[in-house]
């Protein structure tokens, strides 16, 4: 349910080729640099055309998992379509839901939020985004509500990062600072965020159902020439929910009980135990089960193979849950092996252009890793003021963002460098509230943002129609961000 039936011509394949042709482009015109304990100039070091053909086998050799995943979820979702019980589970509660239709959206949003806040889960809930967007599709929403549902509400999360240890690492490392540093000042921006979300989200929200309430009182026909909100963000709703089976009486607690396993396996597996807590009481458990002997013969151990203990999950882990649940619930719902397989091949088949996307957005990761030219741009950027800057710090963040896709990686590009600048200590913990938060403020309509591409394509929404409807929410957001930067300076 991952295809792309909606795709204007693979927008969105277009918007991140042209973004990695304008890097290979800026490795002509800047020189190349990188700070390790100093700053070093390369002197330039174009990128080449046969580097655009082999950067892509780089970026799947190190992060093809991410592109599997995304082949897996559409996979589980092939599965979950063949099973007449998860159309009937969308019905029902698309049916007690709508009358609280903003209610839930906004409950939906707040619960993404604070899950990528505290277990920077934000590639891991991608496994729930089609059973959230059908479900908003079903309550009668349209394809813009759907986005900024689970879109939104992630980067919020991100911006307002709490106890996410894998998203802030370098972070912490590099500027020596606790997970804990400034967090009242993590949650009143999580909080404020998700005001601006919501309030924005319901006001798109009225602003339809305005706009339909007028048409009906017309009672005319809408023409080509209407461009309204309404009309390019509707969906046909069987493009994302499996087709409806009549008199279904199969029964959806199975299907209920397993699906909530699964999130709570994952909210439990990837919340930073050990580094954000200093727990390591699944490490201990682990290690336990996995030594514990039965005559001898650590069973266990060799059944489970090389597992990590919850709080060190990566995707690969996921990967391997959703598979043996699709299969339990092949099983219980007596799908027979051949259709689930095969269905299990048609969902991977309708997420390859979401996979291919994650593939190139990560080439263009590998691109500015393999020619370090933003180092210049942030140094001039940095030099224009003396020491800690808000503002040009907030402007070198949002660049580090577009150009590397991943937080770790945005961070390691500029904030060492910056620290060689800065020897004021007691402004460390700013700074890492500054990049944190305009990092997951820039994903919100960076063409290198894996969820929100992957997003996107999935449902068939332009870059330019997303960036049109955004904008206003960005700058929201931006002018926020600074102001409670500014703040926490004169503090």
């Amino acid at each position: 349910i991952m295809g792309g039936k909606y795709m204007k011509k693979h927008n969105t394949v277009k918007v991140v080729l042209i973004t990695l042709l304008v890097i290979m482009l800026l490795t002509w015109l800047l020189p190349a640099a990188y700070y390790q304990t100093s700053y070093v100039d390369q002197g330039r070091v174009q990128m080449g055309l046969f580097d655009l053909f082999s950067y892509p086998t780089t970026a799947l050799s190190y992060f093809g998992y991410i592109a599997l995943f995304i082949l897996v979820v559409g996979g589980f979702y092939g599965v979950l379509n063949k099973i007449p019980a998860y159309r009937t589970l969308l019905d029902d509660m698309a049916k007690t839901f709508k009358k609280k239709g903003k209610l839930v959206v906004s409950i939906i949003m707040v619960l993404l939020a604070v899950i990528t806040s505290i277990c920077g889960l934000q590639l891991g809930l991608i496994m729930f985004f089609p059973f959230l967007i059908a479900l908003i599709l079903l309550m009668g929403y349209d394809k813009l509500v759907a986005a900024l549902t689970v879109v939104g509400s992630t980067m919020i999360g991100i911006a307002g990062t709490t106890f996410a240890y894998a998203n802030t690492s370098t972070l912490i490392s590099t500027l020596s600072i606790k997970v804990s540093s400034n967090m009242l000042v993590k949650v009143i921006i999580l909080v404020i965020g998700l005001g601006l979300l919501i309030f924005n989200t319901i006001k798109h929200i009225n602003k339809v159902e305005s706009e339909s309430k007028a048409k009906k009182k017309k009672s005319t026909k809408t023409t080509k020439s209407d461009s309204s909100v309404e009309s390019v963000f509707e969906a046909k709703v069987e493009d994302f929910v499996p087709a409806k089976v009549s008199k279904s009486k199969a029964k959806t607690w199975p299907l209920i009980t397993v699906l909530s396993i699964i999130f709570v396996i994952m909210i439990l597996a990837f919340i930073s135990w050990t580094g954000a807590f200093s727990n390591t009481a699944f490490d201990t458990a682990t290690k336990a089960v996995k030594e514990f002997k039965i005559f001898g013969f650590a069973l266990f151990g060799k059944l489970l193979g090389n597992v990590n203990a919850f709080g060190s999950w990566t995707l690969a882990e996921l990967m391997a849950t959703m598979i043996i649940f699709a299969g339990l619930l092949m099983i219980i719902y007596k799908v027979k092996f051949e259709d689930g397989f095969q269905a299990f091949i048609t969902g991977a088949k309708r997420a390859l252009e979401p996979a291919v996307l994650v593939i190139l957005i990560y080439t263009c990761l590998v691109a500015v890793t393999y020619h370090p030219f933003q180092l210049v741009i942030y140094k001039a950027i940095l030099g224009i003021t003396k020491g800690f800057n808000v503002f040009t710090a907030a402007i070198t963040a949002i660049l580090a963002s577009v150009f590397n896709a991943d937080p770790l990686y945005a961070f390691q590009s500029v904030v060492p460098y910056l620290t060689s600048i800065v020897k004021d200590n007691s402004v460390y913990s700013t700074i890492a509230v500054v990049y944190q938060a305009m990092y997951g403020v820039t994903m919100l309509v960076a063409p290198t943002s894996v969820v929100l591409m992957a997003a996107l394509s999935y449902l068939g929404i332009s870059y330019k129609e997303w960036f049109k409807n955004v904008w206003k929410l960005l700058v929201e957001l931006l002018v926020v961000m600074l102001i409670i930067f500014t703040i926490l300076i004169l503090v």
